[in-house]
């Protein structure tokens, strides 16, 4: 089994891969769409959660979303074509960071996806190519609320805190116009969540190969998140414009 079957499973009962629930993905979108006429890219869509949310929130808004899984952009071209939006979805299976476009976007969207580009400031060089003069920026990304172990940051990524991350997004030219930082209740949501839907599944199919792996993996990352970064972990989504435009 590999890394993108494990996330497909343990994303099942928690479709947005990120820890926001229902109601923070909506605000932010309303926030970041201030017209429901953009042209929005999604640079990382995975299954397109965002994109979707959107698209069928906004009947005139029109989408583009760039991922390498072909699965992930298979899943979301099935789930569009469900809510009736695939006239207005466009994917495209490439590196997020090679792709090119013909046309400026009024959104550049990247949540959970920063690893791709190499951090949170390479992403938003990558959006700032993309962005449309008066356009805005949604991208999440991890925050240390508390000083990190080793461990954590080794396994994580070296995140700043909040204040520290505002200030490196401020000195990159970008002013931040709304913001959520996740709850408790919704970084804890998200990880029962995974790991509850990897591990069900395991038991659900016990005569299955990939069974015993699938179970211990969701028992080691249930492990990891209570014991390595559960009391540290943070994460933090920005509606930024440029400062200068």
């Amino acid at each position: 089994m590999n890394r993108e079957e494990i996330s497909r499973l343990a994303h099942a009962g928690h479709p947005v891969k990120a820890p926001v629930d229902d109601d923070a993905v909506r605000h932010l979108l309303a926030r970041a769409l201030p017209r429901g006429d953009e042209r929005v890219l999604d640079l990382g869509c995975g299954t397109g959660e965002w994109l979707l949310r959107a698209l069928a929130a906004h009947p005139r808004l029109h989408a583009e979303g760039v991922d390498r899984s072909a699965d992930s952009l298979a899943q979301a071209r099935e789930s569009a074509r469900g809510l009736g939006v695939q006239d207005r979805l466009a994917l495209h299976c490439r590196a997020a960071d090679d792709f090119c476009a013909p046309h400026a976007f009024d959104l550049v969207l990247s949540v959970g996806a920063a690893h791709a580009f190499g951090g949170l400031l390479p992403t938003l060089a990558a959006a700032r190519t993309h962005l449309a003069p008066g356009g805005r920026v949604l991208i999440g990304d991890g925050i240390w609320e508390r000083s990190p172990s080793p461990a954590a940051v080794e396994m994580l990524g070296d995140f700043a805190d909040l204040a520290t991350t505002m200030d490196r997004v401020a000195a990159d030219g970008w002013t931040p116009v709304h913001g959520h930082v996740s709850t408790r209740r919704e970084l804890d949501d998200y990880e029962w969540a995974c790991w509850g839907s990897l591990a069900s599944w395991a038991l659900d199919h016990p005569d299955d190969p990939d069974s015993a792996q699938a179970r211990e993996t969701a028992a080691l990352r249930r492990s990891e998140w209570l014991r390595v970064y559960r009391d540290t972990f943070g994460f933090v989504c920005l509606v930024l414009r440029r400062t200068s435009d």
